[in-house]
């Protein structure tokens, strides 16, 4: 074994994966433009390179998951860093209506009391793992995942975030993130309130799209007015960030409606908005068979809905984060990218990336340290191993030092747009130049179409290539060649 392939020990994880300050950060530029530049919107350009791919929520992705060896995940509790603050994710499958379009993992039931049962082993989840870890890390974010975090009651809302009280000390800094997914519709009158009291200062809720009919093909029925009756209610009560999701690609949507309901959705002003590429997988998703094929637009179709999207957005303000999440320049989102402190995970894009994530419930992932460990995905699988007094994790990666190099050069290349050779050199005691001569070479046909320059200096993501930065990433993931294509989502 050699040490390029060897598992590394917590002792030598890299300096970029602890709290530590970073005096200079290369990716801080104020000054760069973080557009996408729309003018440079090429449709031949992007029918070239796009292909299927991951998101990279993280590196290695969740594809390269193993069956994890008995105590394993104890022994990464026990040993985890109690300097380094945590991000906790719940998973809370429920919803009341399947949503045709949705791959999530989601539980579709009416039974109220389901939701208590499930409170319980979240109980006991946390409680197992809380015993294993040293000291107090301090809670910087919190996010409720599903889903519908909101198909809890509002009592069981509230008795699980003091129960969380009780477990773990949670940072009162201006820059901790407690977030929430909610669907209007699953609103009760004071639950919004009742959020904001608790400590919640974000919330996300998907919008998808406003015209009926596309909301009767997809099972997702909710009226302009509801939509519009959150936002002022949620600006009423001080929450810091409202996200709302966006889908191009659904049945019977237009060039012009999705044109329409991007204009209405700006009007309404969330702070921050996410553009997903619908990706019709019925052979994967069951509920993706409600849809008929037949009412699906073009590819061509969805091509100038996204270019439409994201002139409007720029020309709006909204500042092109990456991959398809934009944000308004004042958010945190947007500040930490110009900063150079902006991070992915599976989460997606985060302003606390210095972050080990616990996850808890089915299917949850957390990664510490070196390791992503992954909770079962099914249901009675997480309940029984809870039942047997064992902790729940089923799957693990476990990094190694070619993977840490390529997860850091990923990920600046998401965030940021940009690989500084010398920063690289530092943190990785390589010659980046020698060490990645052939990804260098793979690269130079995206040079010669101006989505990539590159010099002595480093790699950058060009305006034009900004909507293809999973295209440069990929050059970089030696595990993708043995991957089936259709496993991911076409990049765009």
């Amino acid at each position: 074994m050699t040490d390029q392939t060897r598992p590394l020990s917590d002792s030598e994880l890299p300096t970029f994966d602890r709290p530590v300050e970073i005096i200079e950060n290369p990716y801080a530029n104020a000054n760069r433009s973080y557009t996408t530049q729309t003018h440079l919107f090429n449709e031949a350009i992007i029918n070239k390179y796009n292909r299927s791919g991951p998101r990279y929520t993280s590196y290695p992705t969740a594809l390269e998951f193993t069956p994890i060896a008995d105590g394993m995940e104890a022994r990464v509790l026990a040993e985890k860093d109690p300097r380094v603050p945590v991000s906790l994710y719940f998973h809370i499958p429920f919803c009341r209506h399947l949503c045709y379009y949705c791959g999530c993992n989601k539980i579709i039931t009416k039974k109220n009391s389901d939701s208590g049962d499930y409170l319980a082993y979240l109980f006991a989840e946390i409680r197992h793992k809380r015993s294993l870890m040293q000291g107090d890390p301090i809670v910087e974010q919190v996010h409720f995942g599903g889903g519908t975090p909101t198909f809890l009651t509002d009592d069981e809302l509230v008795k699980l975030w003091n129960f969380l009280q009780t477990q773990f000390t949670f940072s009162d800094k201006p820059t901790a993130d407690y977030s929430i997914e909610i669907d209007p519709r699953e609103l009760r009158p004071t639950t919004l309130e009742i959020l904001r009291g608790l400590g919640f200062n974000r919330v996300s809720f998907g919008v998808q799209d406003l015209q009926e009919k596309v909301q009767i093909a997809v099972n997702r029925v909710q009226s302009e007015e509801m939509i519009q009756g959150v936002m002022t209610e949620a600006r009423r009560l001080g929450f810091h960030s409202i996200n709302i999701d966006l889908i191009y690609g659904l049945p019977h949507q237009t060039v012009d409606s999705m044109r329409n309901t991007v204009e209405r959705i700006i009007d309404i002003s969330p702070d921050r908005l996410s553009v997903f590429n619908y990706a019709h997988l019925p052979e994967r998703f069951k509920g993706q068979r409600q849809i008929n094929e037949a009412d699906l637009p073009s590819p061509a179709d969805k091509l100038t809905m996204l270019g439409n999207t994201i002139h409007a957005l720029t020309d709006a303000g909204y500042q092109y984060i990456g991959i398809d999440h934009f944000a308004k320049p004042d958010d945190e989102l947007a500040i930490a990218q110009r900063e150079g402190k902006l991070h992915r995970n599976f989460q997606g894009y985060t302003t606390h990336g210095n972050c080990d994530l616990l996850g808890f419930g089915v299917s949850s992932i957390s990664q510490i340290g070196l390791h992503i460990l992954q909770n079962p995905t099914d249901l009675n699988d997480y309940q029984n191993l809870i039942n047997a007094g064992k902790l729940p994790a089923v799957k693990v990666i476990s990094a190694r030092l070619p993977d840490l190099l390529r997860r850091y050069v990923i990920m600046n290349l998401l965030c940021h747009d940009y690989i500084d050779f010398k920063d690289v050199n530092a943190r990785f005691s390589i010659d980046p130049m020698t060490y990645f001569i052939d990804e260098i070479r793979q690269l130079g046909e995206m040079q010669a179409d101006k989505l990539v320059d590159m010099d002595a200096k480093g790699i950058r993501v060009l305006p034009k290539g900004r909507l293809l930065g999973r295209n440069v990433a990929m050059v970089f993931d030696t595990y993708l060649a043995s991957k089936e294509g259709n496993r991911f989502s076409k990049v765009i």
